[in-house]
């Protein structure tokens, strides 16, 4: 597989690959809008050349939207590959680029977000064990920190306080995101007219800074679902699957 770098000189012309369109769709704007401002922090957006999910994501760790503590380590933003690009080893090419690139960079080491059983938009644990990463931190939704370091003895990076018992005081549904993710600038709209028309109470709060989404009540910081204060998922949504969402949670309440 032939790989390319994607930067300041070539974003406009590069499709990214968590979001294949053109780039005057609100989805492909909004993430090459976010990355642009990312390169400068040392952020590294590694693709495929062919079309499709195959890219790794990552940033020094003091600039990572999370609210982690992992001084000297590289966090991993994401590692996705799919669809026809899965079982060719390409994982283990893109991570081994990363793990590459950070020890040249003096990093002490690597993390990354995932949970015990794979979630959508989370990376799988299976792989990361076998990689050799460990779990080094967990908060209360499930959401863990694992970490992969170059040497032993290294210290443990660890989520911030904030972060570690995901729960808001607001009622209703409330959705913290960021345009690091480019479905959000698509169905979060639509999610906010759906509620809107059906007066679900809802409210988006776009984490706009870094600062922001360090001080976030949840690890994951690109899409973080609560109800009534607790804690619901990280998976993106369309209006559809918000809505029966909500159908589900009237019955459970009911």
């Amino acid at each position: 597989m032939e790989y390319i770098q994607v930067t300041k000189e070539n974003l406009e012309k590069e499709h990214i690959c968590c979001a294949i369109s053109n780039n005057k769709d609100a989805q492909v704007a909004s993430k090459k809008a976010w990355l642009a401002k990312r390169f400068e922090e040392g952020l590294v957006f590694l693709k495929s050349t062919e079309r499709g999910k195959c890219f790794i994501e990552y940033i020094p760790a003091e600039y990572a939207w999370n609210p982690i503590e992992a001084e000297g380590y590289m966090y991993i933003d994401c590692l996705w590959v799919s669809g026809s690009f899965k079982g060719h080893g390409y994982s283990t090419e893109l991570l081994n680029a990363c793990i590459k690139d950070s020890k040249e960079k003096g990093k002490r080491g690597l993390c990354i977000l995932a949970t015990a059983k794979k979630k959508p938009f989370l990376a799988d644990p299976k792989f990361l064990k076998y990689k050799g990463f460990s779990v080094c931190d967990e908060a209360d939704n499930g959401v863990q920190l694992w970490y992969l370091p170059f040497t032993p003895g290294e210290g443990e990076p660890r989520f911030k306080e904030c972060a570690k018992h995901p729960r808001i005081e607001e009622k209703g549904y409330v959705l913290y995101y960021t345009h690091q993710c480019p479905f959000n600038a698509k169905y979060v709209p639509s999610i906010e007219a759906a509620a809107a028309e059906r007066g679900i109470p809802f409210k988006a709060i776009r984490l706009q800074t870094r600062r922001e989404a360090q001080c976030a009540p949840t690890p994951v910081t690109t899409y973080a679902l609560f109800y009534d204060g607790e804690y619901v998922t990280n998976e993106q949504m369309n209006e559809k699957k918000f809505l029966k969402l909500v159908e589900k949670s009237k019955e459970d309440e009911g």
